[in-house]
């Protein structure tokens, strides 16, 4: 057998963690290859030993059957190998076309050619169905597109092999539609790729062969076609999942959050929230389901406190909390799940530990006449990393170091555990595995059932259906219906959601 790739019994290691141990994959060419594994099973690090980001302690790497020594990202793609990184690596006040030749420029006269790099990169944007706008600007285009951009730059350098690193993490369910065609025409033209994911349903519908990762050691190989959903979660978490959220029926109290006649604008001063109401009560969970980019964001803003609004009134417990600082929300009873981790939930540079009091270290027992208490910050980390299983070194290892699945299990162990009256859920399992996503999701359901408010922000309409009591449906700014899960389907969700509010709630 003709591999494009073969890395053999691969090794990495960080201070107090093996990463890598010991693991083999072999990538045919023309073929989809899934890396599959929890967080943190050591994915992300075997790509960047590949791409040259990392070095080994041992093992072997084989690019078309030569043995090759991959010492930085440069001989990755003189070698033909690039890679699409989780978190894009683009320059927000450059164009596309700018970002896509950035450090490969073609020159004329000692000038950077850039009407011949547009031609170029419009040429490969319409082989392979890009569709992207070479004098666009990077702040001005959709997270998708900002993908597509990135796919580009490999494509622009030559890749024949591209490595994706969880590319539907931040996408739409329009846009990962579109991203498996992209990633079908590559193959098509002879291209070979390697999709780190841990989403079973796109494994099932692209990908050929599957190779499986447990706390950093391979548990084989498996062809897609012979293999099903329920196999591949058990061969990467070691043992059975269920897909399925069980709980019982809620049963609703008192209302804790009103919102009335809501107006928010967003950073460009357009008006994103219309006129919105919205209630949620003690003992429920109330999911918004919507297309992104209609207005869920500044409405969780709003809430939160990180976005001032226009008009209207958002009450907890009667009681306004319109425009007051994130602190004052945060003491008055709610807790927030950010849908961006890195912007609004961690700060990267401290200790996952201090992480985790990021919302009560001026308080006590973690601070006493403004002098802090790192044993008992460390304290309630170990705790909370235990009862979460955040997986991490140890609670000094800085935040950035932990994988995004872990990140977010210590940032949904902070927000719960500080038993808030509403917990804003946005986005709260982006990223992470099936085993983690049953973990946090009976978490959400127990604090419902201790007569919290839980209101969900999610794209994964399935998350929606499996979680909520209720689904509000935001269109255009405004809740354009409510709908019980159990009395809709999908398909008519995906017609609510575009607007067309004819849609009827149970499907036929």
């Amino acid at each position: 057998m003709d591999y494009v790739i073969e890395m053999l019994n691969i090794r990495k290691e960080f201070p107090g963690i093996v990463a890598n141990d010991n693991i083999n994959l072999q990538v045919e060419k023309g073929e989809i290859h899934a890396l599959l594994g929890e967080n943190g099973a050591g994915k992300s690090t075997l790509m960047n030993v590949l791409f040259g980001l990392y070095q080994p302690e041992k093992g072997e790497i084989r690019v078309r059957g030569e043995k090759a020594n991959i010492t930085d990202p440069n001989v990755a793609n003189d070698l033909g190998i690039g890679m699409v990184h989780q978190h894009f690596m683009l320059v927000d006040t450059f164009t596309v076309t700018e970002n896509i030749v950035l450090g490969s420029e073609p020159k004329k006269m000692g000038q950077v050619n850039l009407k011949k790099a547009e031609q170029e990169v419009q040429e490969l944007s319409e082989r392979y169905g890009l569709n992207v706008d070479p004098r666009a600007k990077i702040r001005d285009i959709s997270v998708g597109m900002q993908q597509r951009v990135e796919i580009l730059k490999t494509l622009y350098r030559g890749a024949e092999i591209l490595i994706f690193d969880e590319p539907t993490a931040v996408l739409t369910p329009q846009e990962i539609k579109e991203l498996i065609e992209i990633m079908k025409s590559l193959v098509s033209e002879g291209k070979s790729i390697i999709l780190i994911t841990h989403k079973l349903k796109e494994i099932m519908e692209v990908c050929d062969r599957c190779t499986v990762i447990r706390k950093g050691q391979g548990i084989g190989t498996v062809d897609v076609k012979e293999t099903n959903p329920t196999e591949l979660a058990s061969l990467m978490v070691g043992r059975e999942v269920s897909f399925s959220t069980e709980k019982t029926p809620a049963t609703p109290k008192e209302t804790y959050l009103s919102i009335r006649d809501l107006r928010v604008k967003d950073v460009r001063g357009v008006e994103m929230v219309k006129g919105l109401n919205l209630d949620v009560r003690a003992g429920e969970i109330v999911g918004i389901a919507g297309v992104d980019g209609n207005g869920q964001s500044e409405l969780i803003e709003a809430i939160a406190g990180l976005r001032k609004t226009e008009s209207g009134d958002i009450k907890l417990h009667d009681k306004v909390i319109t425009n007051l600082s994130p602190r004052k929300v945060t003491q008055s009873g709610i807790s927030h799940i950010p849908q961006d981790r890195h912007k609004f939930g961690l700060v990267l540079d401290f200790p996952i530990g201090e992480n985790m009091v990021l919302q009560t270290y001026y308080d006590k027992p973690f601070s006493k006449n403004g002098v802090m208490s790192f044993k008992n910050i460390y304290q309630k980390a170990n705790e909370l990393i235990e009862e979460y299983d955040v997986r991490t070194p140890d609670a000094y290892t800085k935040a950035r170091a932990l994988s995004g699945g872990n990140q977010q299990k210590a940032i949904i162990g902070r927000e719960v555990d500080r038993s808030p009256d509403l917990i804003i859920a946005a986005q709260p399992t982006r990223g992470l595995d099936v085993g983690a996503i049953e973990f946090i999701h009976k978490r959400l359901i127990e604090e419902r059932d201790k007569g919290r408010a839980v209101l969900l922000l999610s794209f994964e309409l399935e998350e929606i259906m499996n979680l909520s009591d209720r689904i509000a449906v935001m269109f255009d700014g405004q809740i354009v219906s409510e709908v019980k899960p159990e009395e809709t389907n999908e398909q008519d969700l995906g017609l609510l959601m575009a607007g067309n509010t004819t849609a009827k709630a149970g499907g036929e």
